[in-house]
């Protein structure tokens, strides 16, 4: 009885081997596709535009047009009155602003039309619009996650940490790194009293990693709470121990719930030698320290970074959700509400 080719290894390897080449070709045309219509959208935007200030057909013109083809192509959703209103915006956002030329168009075109419609809706300028453009591109963000960077101000804030890394680092890695920065960091997705300590912070923020990760960006990999590490035989232990895959380091994150102080870069500037003597491979590149405070006085930051000789940057973080000591003492717990529940079932 002949075997299943299902149980043939050289019959299955091939088959996987070309399920992922369907998959690639998949997501080409996809990706061809999406370009495609864009760049379709950007011409009828033009057309739009033009006929609505040349041609004398009214205020009606952009319904009567929206019926007429959506009549001749009832399968396609890109003629509704409201698409064809984003499509003009779009187009009219971009044309006045930027070269005409195909090179940008083309960039437009690498992202999905419902990214577009996010960006020129909430976007009030074309250096932010640009931004988020590239970045989406960059880090490749699900619609969701591009609107959350754009309603957190991720344009301002990111690259503005005060940071020694062009004394510290080599070009374009000093670049690269100073760029992963932010400053402030956003931790409303936190619910905490307003006189909370590093302890209460450290441990929220690693409770809701997931969304830490998002606000610190592409590339961090979480490695420990409370890191150990071991120096001449006395302990240390690091607040928060990252891996950024991007900048291939490690990356010590310390949290510091009150105004920056310059002893604060002093002990930063320890844990990240310590990283580097013990856990640094000759494959990694230098380690980053980034001090998240309550606030700081950028003059006496940069006086502190001055002189140091590791890779550090200082930024602040807010919180503008932060509950009353008093009202945060009187909610009930998770354990209590579980406790209460499991009492309820029983």
């Amino acid at each position: 009885m002949n075997q299943p080719l299902t149980k043939n290894k050289d019959y299955s390897a091939w088959l996987k081997e070309l399920k992922n080449n369907i998959r690639r070709v998949q997501i080409k045309a996809a990706v061809r596709i999406n370009s495609e219509l864009l760049q379709f959208y950007w011409n009828l935007g033009q057309d739009i535009v033009d006929r609505q200030k040349n041609a004398n057909w009214g205020a009606g013109f952009l319904k009567q047009l929206s019926m007429d083809l959506s009549s001749e192509f009832p399968d396609m959703k890109g003629f509704s009155l409201t698409n064809l209103k984003y499509v003009r915006q779009w187009y009219l956002f971009y044309s006045q602003k930027i070269e005409k030329s195909q090179q940008a168009v083309d960039q437009l075109t690498q992202i999905p039309w419902g990214h577009n419609i996010a960006i020129v809706s909430k976007c009030k300028n074309l250096d932010e619009a640009l931004f988020y453009v590239q970045k989406t591109i960059q880090n490749s963000w699900a619609r969701s996650v591009l609107i959350h960077q754009i309603e957190s101000d991720l344009f301002r804030r990111a690259g503005q940490a005060i940071t020694n890394f062009k004394a510290t680092l080599p070009s374009p890695q000093s670049d690269l790194a100073r760029e992963t920065l932010k400053d402030p960091y956003n931790f409303d997705f936190l619910t905490l009293t307003e006189k909370h300590d590093e302890k209460e912070l450290e441990n929220a923020l690693v409770k809701h990693v997931t969304k830490f990760l998002l606000e610190l960006g592409a590339g961090f990999s979480y490695i420990g709470q409370q890191y150990r590490l071991e120096v001449g035989g006395d302990e240390f232990f690091i607040d928060l121990l990252f891996y950024h895959v991007k900048l291939h380091c490690y990356v010590v994150i310390e949290l510091k719930s009150v105004k920056f102080k310059p002893e604060f870069a002093g002990k930063l500037n320890f844990y990240v030698s310590a990283v580097d003597g013990i856990l640094k491979s000759e494959q990694d590149n230098a380690t980053l320290g980034i001090l998240i405070c309550k606030s700081k006085n950028d003059t006496v930051v940069e006086y502190a970074l001055r002189d140091i000789r590791k890779p550090i940057g200082v930024s602040e973080y807010i919180i503008t959700k932060n509950l009353p000591d008093e009202f945060k003492s009187s909610l009930p717990s998770i354990e209590e509400i579980e406790a209460e529940l499991n009492g309820n079932e029983k």
